[in-house]
Formats: C-alpha cells, structure tokens, sequence
C-alpha cells in the first residue's frame, strides 16, 4: 500500500481526492489533512496567511500517524506567493516535521509540465488578475513560457468551489492559445477531477489541473508510478520508477531528523 499525504486549506473540492483514489490503482490511498483557512478571499495577504509556518505544521502530526509516505502542501496561492525561493523553503520545513519528502502543488506544477514535455503553456486562473500574475511569473522563473494568462477575477474560495463544468470549460478556452501546449488550472478549490477527460477534448490538449498535479507530485515523491487515464494526459502514460529528482535545488526531504536536497534529474 502506497500512503501520501495532503495538507488542505479549508473545506472546498476536497472531495476531488476520494474521487482521484477510485480511479487509480487499489493500493494506493489518498489521505487529507484540513488545515485552518479563516479567510477564503483571494488576496495576496489572505493566501499568503494560509501557508504561514503553524497553519502547516498543525496538519502533519495527524498525517505522520496515518503513515504517509509524503506530504503535499496542496495550495496554490499559499505557495506561489511566496516566490520560488520561498516555496521551497515552505516544503523543506513540512518534509522537517514529518520526515518524509514534502511539495507543494505550485511546485507540482513545474514537474507535470516537464512529465509533459510542454514548451509553451497557457494559465487558466479562477483568481484575480494580480494573483494569477504572481503564478505565471512563478512559472516563468522555472523556466516556463507562459503563452497566455486568463483571470476569470473570483472573490474567493467558495465562490471557486461552486463552479461548474460549463464554467470550468469557459476559463480553460479564453486563456488557451493555438501555441500553448497545455493549459494549467491551478487553484485546488476548484472541483477539476471529474472533468479532466471532457477538458482535455475539448481543448485537443493536455489540461493540468491543481488536485490533479497534487496528487500526481505526492505519488513521484513516493516512487509511486501511477496510471489512470481518466485523470488525463498526466496520469495516461505507463510509468517506470522514478529516480530522486527535483526543480531547482533539489527535492526536499528528511533525514535523520534534519532536512538535505536531493540532486536533480529532468522531470
């Protein structure tokens, strides 16, 4: 049994994850931690207040005693927010407490899009148009060409959750571009993983989507190869057991009670 870990902000489209657990193989198990979200509102200090050390650190001892294997931050402005530097500085200190390797989603990204072999890629955000600003440039500081940039402007969280497939598939075609080679919805309070396959022909392209790169960054950290193809273009290729890897400085894990980085290999 292959056990990882989600640290989820407030009550939103955590049921993608059960959703995720059905369609892939019977022995892994998706685990979800909620952590404290008193203000769903998608602006810079609110989502930046979600990723604060304590919110993070309160989630995982109930994560250690389920025996996850690892442990994704799985929030996308409270990670993408605190630039590339600080998100991994944010995953270091959850992979410390839990001793086990730890991302986070905005991370996750990077690694789904390089899976893909994408080139080019267009940012389908539910939030405002500062804060969709902040993702892209995120994604560009990877090393990410990002095409396009849509924000459909939502309030907030629970305004994210209540969408539905036609609005869903409405935010996706006004940032895609005929160069992009896939469109990135982040925002995992968007419910996205019952959709995925009707997205991705729709739009005659890869669809990543932020539930369904958590899920997806959780499983490569545990050397989990994972094949679902109902959850995409992510998940529809066979894969063999990863060698440790990471973006940037390193995947970040724990060991002997102290965090290191892994070197890197291409994603």
């Amino acid at each position: 049994m292959t056990t990882v870990g989600f640290l989820y902000p407030g009550h939103f489209a955590e049921d993608d994850y059960p959703r995720m657990e059905i369609l892939l193989d019977s022995t892994i198990r998706l685990v979800v931690r909620h952590t404290e979200s008193p203000d769903g509102a998608y602006r810079e200090d609110a989502l930046r207040a979600l990723g604060a050390p304590g919110r993070l650190a309160a989630g995982v001892e109930e994560l250690q005693r389920s025996g996850v294997q690892s442990v994704v931050w799985a929030c996308d402005g409270g990670s993408f927010l605190y630039g590339s530097q600080g998100a991994h500085d944010q995953v270091m200190a959850v992979a410390r407490a839990a001793g086990v390797p730890a991302s986070s989603t905005s991370i996750g990204f990077i690694h789904a899009v390089r899976k893909l072999g994408a080139n080019r890629v267009a940012v389908a955000a539910t939030y405002p148009e500062d804060i969709a600003a902040h993702f892209s440039a995120f994604l560009g500081a990877a090393g990410m060409e990002v095409v396009a940039t849509h924000a459909a402007g939502v309030s907030g969280a629970a305004e994210a959750a209540a969408w539905g497939l036609d609005q869903v598939k409405e935010l996706a075609a006004a940032a895609d571009r005929p160069e992009a080679d896939a469109v990135l919805l982040p925002d995992t309070a968007l419910h996205t993983v019952g959709h995925l396959a009707e997205l991705e022909e729709f739009l005659g392209k890869p669809v990543l989507t932020a539930n369904q790169v958590a899920a997806r960054e959780a499983l490569r950290l545990a050397d989990r190869p994972a094949w679902a193809p109902r959850l995409g273009a992510l998940f529809a290729a066979r894969e063999s057991p990863p060698a440790p890897v990471e973006w940037g400085s390193g995947r970040a894990y724990a060991r002997g009670g102290r965090a290191v980085r892994e070197g890197a290999r291409p994603e």
